[in-house]
């Protein structure tokens, strides 16, 4: 249970921030809603009533001063991340209060690791970059999947999702990524990130029950080639997608999630599969639940709460697996997530 803090989401109009500024209303705390469409927040005001809305615009840097005044932390919800991440990172150094985001954009959270790391470790603020279905998950995944182990060959993270209906965020950020790579793909191998032009193959993901085995794709590079080697000696990481749902992104009449429930979440459900590799041992942990976009919240906000709790083992820029103690985290996802703990295997 939170202790009525205030807790700022910046972009709270969005798909993901309206998941979010609820999470943060049933831990307890007051969101502050915080966006850069006036007529947005005037409109999620009045179906919000009771909550302080602020204006502010990444362009403008005393606005987000004026916005976060007040709050013991900001969750950036707001996308392309390439545009906002900064802005609001340096508007929380500057006010002292620790920043989560809910970044997918590999170049984003890179560009968040190498631009504010320093500065934030030198005045013991936490910046927490990509705490949301894709990085943070994956990372929390692959660190319980490590277990005591302090270095692995590999690791692998598989998304076996049943659709994909991207957001309008989704889709603006990927427009984003892709101009920024110059429409190359990327990878993580070798220790590094790597820019290229082969072709993604398919082939077979052994997911576990009920889902089965599925066609992915390989290479279907996430956030996670970001969170997973900002902590873990791991020199290479690979992500996966189910074709069906990658399909489903791409399609030119992708659709927007639709509401099945209460919560506002969609039909859409997942499993995350995590496999590391250290010499002949492998060690597998899995999640499942529903919603991609709806988990993110109280992924983030969990980790909002540790952070204000002091439950956390770091400061600077760093991924969710090196801040928190792992296990515990997904344990506390109880409510949203279904986890298979990790089992050794000989290859």
């Amino acid at each position: 249970m939170g202790s009525g803090r205030n807790v700022a989401v910046f972009g709270a109009y969005g798909h993901t921030g309206r998941f979010v500024v609820a999470e943060v209303r049933e831990r307890g705390h007051v969101p502050l809603l915080l966006g850069r469409d006036r007529d947005k927040l005037r409109a999620l005001a009045q179906a919000q009533p009771g909550l302080e809305t602020r204006q502010a615009s990444v362009d403008d840097p005393a606005s987000l001063d004026r916005a976060l005044h007040g709050a013991a932390a900001v969750i950036n919800c707001a996308g392309p991340f390439a545009s906002t991440a900064a802005p609001v990172v340096e508007a929380a150094l500057r006010a002292g209060i620790p920043y989560v985001d809910v970044a997918a954009e590999i170049e984003a959270n890179v560009d968040t690791f190498a631009h504010f790391a320093e500065r934030a470790r030198a005045v013991g603020a936490l910046v927490v970059p990509a705490m949301a279905f894709y990085g943070g998950l994956g990372d929390l995944l692959v660190t319980t999947a490590m277990g005591d182990w302090t270095a692995a060959d590999e690791a692998h993270v598989a998304y076996g999702l049943s659709s994909w209906h991207p957001t309008a965020g989704t889709l603006a950020s990927g427009v984003v990524s892709g101009q920024r790579r110059g429409g190359r793909r990327v990878r993580y191998s070798g220790g590094r990130l790597e820019y290229h032009d082969d072709a993604l193959p398919t082939l077979e993901w052994p997911f576990p029950a009920p889902l089965g085995p599925q066609r992915v794709i390989g290479e279907f590079t996430m956030a996670d080639v970001v969170t997973v080697p900002s902590h873990l000696a791991v020199p290479e990481v690979r992500t996966y997608m189910t074709a069906h749902a990658a399909a489903d992104l791409s399609a030119p009449d992708a659709s927007a999630p639709t509401a099945v429930d209460a919560r506002g979440r969609s039909a859409q459900t997942f499993v995350v599969d995590v496999l590391v590799r250290s010499g002949g041992t492998e060690r597998r942990v899995a999640a499942t639940g529903q919603d991609i976009y709806a988990i993110s919240a109280p992924l983030a906000v969990e980790a909002v709460d540790r952070i204000l709790g002091g439950r956390t083992r770091t400061t600077g820029v760093a991924s969710a697996g090196a801040v928190f103690d792992a296990p515990d985290f997904l344990r506390a996802l109880a409510p949203h997530l279904s986890l298979h703990v990790p089992l050794d295997t000989r290859g």
